[in-house]
């Protein structure tokens, strides 16, 4: 089970991924403030990142998942948590132009070329001794195992 910590960070690292354009806490808790109206201090928002503070208000919790786009059960539930880092993984991936692209030309292919491209993917993950990922949509990609 993932900690309220990992969550935070999963969501300041899916906003900002360069980690050299990333702003200090500070800054960021100044985003937070200006975006939502609510407070938080820079102090308190390292605490919550590095789990040296756990106890977080109802308000500071609505705050963050107000600024994240997130409902406030992410901090909290196991399986909206999953929900929202398989959505944000999939955003991230869409960052990528090659990725777009790939996902734009396989639109209104048959289900036949498309389990066949998902299956290329796949074993050309393997092959780079990439992990597996969670397919979207409920539907695992066919492998040849």
């Amino acid at each position: 089970m993932r900690k309220f910590d990992q969550r935070l960070n999963d969501l300041i690292q899916a906003i900002y991924p360069d980690e050299r354009k990333r702003p200090g806490y500070a800054r960021l808790a100044k985003e937070i403030s200006e975006t939502t109206g609510g407070g938080i201090s820079g102090t308190y928002l390292w605490e919550l990142s590095t789990g040296k503070k756990r106890n977080v208000t109802l308000e500071q919790l609505d705050v963050l998942a107000q600024f994240f786009g997130v409902p406030p059960e992410y901090f909290l539930n196991e399986e909206v948590s999953e929900r929202v880092r398989a959505q944000l993984a999939l955003a991230t991936a869409l960052r990528d132009i090659k990725i777009r692209n790939l996902a734009l030309r396989a639109d209104g292919l048959s289900p036949a070329s498309l389990d066949a491209l998902l299956t290329m993917v796949n074993e050309a993950r393997r092959v780079q001794e990439l992990p597996d990922i969670a397919s979207f949509g409920g539907e695992n990609p066919p492998t040849n195992t």
